[in-house]
Parts: C-alpha cells; sequence; structure tokens
C-alpha cells in the first residue's frame, strides 16, 4: 500500500518529521481518509528506502498528536480529527499557531496579513478536497 509520501534524506528538516508533515498534509488534503490503513513500518520504510525505527519515530508521533490509531494486530490507522473536543483542539493547535505568531514578529509581517494568508493556506486545502471528493462521484 503506497503513501504519497516523499522524503529528502539532505533535507534540514529530520525524516521523521517529514513523514508527519506529509502525513497531516494528505488528511488535510483528503487523501488520506478517517478509517485509511497505513504501511506497516517496513512496509513504508522499505518504500522510502529508510530505517523502521524512523518510520516507527513518525507513526509514534502521529499518535501522539491523535491523527492515527494503531490497532494491535491489524495495523495504524487515520483517526477522525474532527470528533476532537474544543479543548483538545486549543490543545493541538496552540504551539503550531504560537510558532506561526513568533515567525510573524520576526519577519514583521502583521496579524492581518498572517490571517490572509491563513484563508488562502484554508481555500487551498479546500478546494483540493473537494476536488478530490468530486472526483470519486
Amino acid at each position: 500500500m503506497s503513501l504519497p509520501i516523499h522524503v529528502l534524506p539532505s533535507a534540514e528538516l529530520p525524516i521523521y518529521r517529514q513523514i508527519v508533515g506529509q502525513v497531516l498534509d494528505a488528511v488535510a488534503c483528503g487523501r488520506l481518509r478517517p478509517g485509511h490503513r497505513l504501511p506497516s513500518h517496513r512496509e513504508l520504510a522499505e518504500e522510502l528506502v529508510v530505517s523502521p525505527h524512523t518510520v516507527e519515530k513518525a507513526y509514534d508521533e502521529l499518535k501522539r498528536q491523535g491523527l492515527v490509531r494503531a490497532r494491535p494486530g491489524n495495523g495504524t490507522y487515520v483517526e477522525d480529527g474532527a470528533a476532537l473536543e474544543p479543548a483538545a483542539q486549543h490543545e493541538r493547535l496552540y504551539a503550531p499557531a504560537r510558532s506561526l505568531a513568533a515567525e510573524a514578529h520576526v519577519v514583521g509581517a502583521p496579524l492581518g496579513r498572517v490571517r490572509k494568508l491563513l484563508s488562502e493556506v484554508d481555500a487551498e486545502l479546500r478546494s483540493e478536497r473537494h476536488r478530490r471528493k468530486g472526483g470519486r462521484s
């Protein structure tokens, strides 16, 4: 089973973080849906030509974030993030929001520009998700 993931070993971002980011993006865009079974650590490691421990570390982080759940003896599956309670959503979004706000302060971008950028990215994600839904009809 193939995941739409490509890693760059020479990138500054660690490989496990590249995997986490791409799985998150695939879920957000609808390429991966709740209930989708992810490949085993070994399968994905072979496909990406990385250590199974690297994939395991990525899956552990995805589990910690509540994006996937392991079903012992049955695999790892994408969870339905929309089912998160508001407090859990806040907890999950706080760190990346703070990081984005810090970046904005460092580069001198006003809050209005950051809001506009978030709206643009949200529209891109919604558009891709809509195209995927329409393509399966």
